[in-house]
């Protein structure tokens, strides 16, 4: 059993001074920052929108915590870097936890870990789908006025997983077994959409009833909105392109290198080659090239653009089609095609800073709830970084960044009789920061 006043062993005097530490702070909290993720979820407010698309089974006389408190505290968890279902036992009682969940510090505790598990498993196939269709209301309310185009980035991510849950596939590419969920994000890092899915490559019959459902979800907000598709060649294929015209939505999609394709751009290749060869050969040289082909599956021809490069490692050549009959071939490429990579850093932020990859329920649809809960912290750590200052450094950290920064700060809880005082340490470094960002959340578009 600990004894909270017996002093830790094994530290060194300082100054010729012994060092006493015991565990008998009192009420203290290494995350006081999660109370500023919490006036974002006061914006946005998240747990409420996931909460109201889930029937709850409970009887209300005997509800203790709401479906909203217990979402809003399980997305707080995530973003302070507690992915853990089981972090809910440590944490129900920090005080700073409570408080976000506009709870006193000396109040009810919070949700429990067996209670988090019942929230996971609650949500049934037609509550998910209403909780994907909440998530894209979620994105369009984050614009101040409508936007007249929106680009939307469509890419997968491998997620590892090692136990029986349904739905998974053996990749023979990982060498391993796991989901292949599609995520879309827009071109300014917001969260539209997941799908937790088999660890294949996603086929034109699969991806178009997703981005069916995903223009109609949009349009239902904006009808006159412009869209525009940005993917890889996976997301390249005839049901995709012909749905895409046929919705008047505009498309960029890479094309993987074919025999014929690459006939249009040899002459071009070897040109390209020749000027690198003349040239100091420090620098790679790149150019364009736009033709009207497509492959046999295809219903029509398409606008294909080529870049061809020359480097010091040989030529490398790639395709991208696309509807957009505006725009020059190096314009297109370099800035609308190729800024798709920006999904990649969106993609790391939402699976690696918040462990968006622990799918680890038996159930396909606990799985895909989780998807959408790391959805929400991704949200509160977004409206964090919204509201810094463009011209600050923390306007385009990461997310572990943001944690370590301004949510990680240490408080002392004193709850007075009409106050609830938070004593933060006099050398944090980044108060000036955290003070202009709870000046500047009331400003969120919600």
């Amino acid at each position: 059993m600990n004894d909270l006043t017996l002093p830790l062993s094994g530290l060194s005097s300082v100054g010729g001074k012994s060092v006493v530490a015991r565990f008998d702070g009192g009420m203290l909290s290494s995350n006081s920052g999660v109370l500023a993720l919490a006036e974002v979820e006061k914006r946005l407010r998240v747990a409420d929108r996931v909460a109201r698309c889930i029937d709850d089974p409970r009887r209300p006389d005997q509800i203790i915590h709401s479906l909203a408190d217990m979402i809003g505290f399980r997305m707080k968890m995530i973003a302070a870097g507690y992915e853990d279902g089981n972090d809910a036992n440590r944490l129900r009682c920090d005080p700073v936890f409570k408080m976000a969940q506009d709870a006193l510090p000396s109040g009810r505790d919070l949700a429990s870990q067996s209670t988090m598990c019942r929230l996971e498993n609650l949500p049934g196939v037609r509550e998910l789908v209403v909780m994907g269709r909440a998530m894209v209301d979620l994105y369009c309310a984050s614009f101040r006025q409508v936007p007249k185009r929106i680009v939307l980035d469509i890419d997968d991510t491998f997620d590892a997983v090692h136990g029986g849950q349904q739905l998974r596939l053996f990749n023979a590419h990982h060498d391993e077994y796991g989901f292949q969920p599609i995520v879309v994000f827009d071109g300014d890092g917001r969260f539209v959409g997941a799908v937790l899915r088999p660890a294949k490559r996603p086929s034109g019959a699969e991806i178009r009833p997703h981005l069916r459902r995903l223009v109609r979800a949009i349009r239902s907000n904006w009808p006159n909105i412009r869209i525009l598709i940005r993917a890889d060649s996976h997301y390249c294929s005839p049901q995709v392109i012909d749905w895409c015209r046929a919705n008047d939505v505009d498309f960029i999609l890479g094309v993987a290198p074919t025999t014929t394709l690459r006939k249009h751009v040899a002459d071009l290749e070897s040109s390209t080659m020749a000027r690198f060869e003349v040239s100091s050969k420090t620098n790679k040289v790149r150019r364009f090239k736009e033709f009207f082909d497509g492959a046999a599956s295809w219903s029509r021809v398409e606008r294909i653009i080529a870049r061809v490069e020359v480097g010091a490692q040989g030529a490398d050549t790639r395709f991208i089609v696309t509807n957009l009959a505006s725009g020059k071939a190096k314009a297109l490429y370099e800035d609308v095609y190729c800024r798709r990579g920006a999904a990649e850093n969106h993609i790391k932020s939402w699976k690696t800073h918040l462990a968006a990859d622990r799918t680890s329920c038996t159930r396909a649809t606990a799985n895909q709830f989780r998807l959408f809960l790391h959805a929400g912290a991704y949200w509160l750590m977004w409206g964090l970084r919204a509201a810094m200052p463009k011209r600050s450094s923390f306007a385009v950290a990461q997310f572990d960044t943001l944690r370590l920064r301004l949510i990680k700060i240490a408080a002392r809880v004193v709850e007075m009789k009409t106050q609830i005082r938070l004593h933060l340490p006099t050398s944090c470094p980044d108060q000036r920061i955290l003070r202009i960002v709870l000046s500047r959340i009331p400003q969120l578009a919600t």
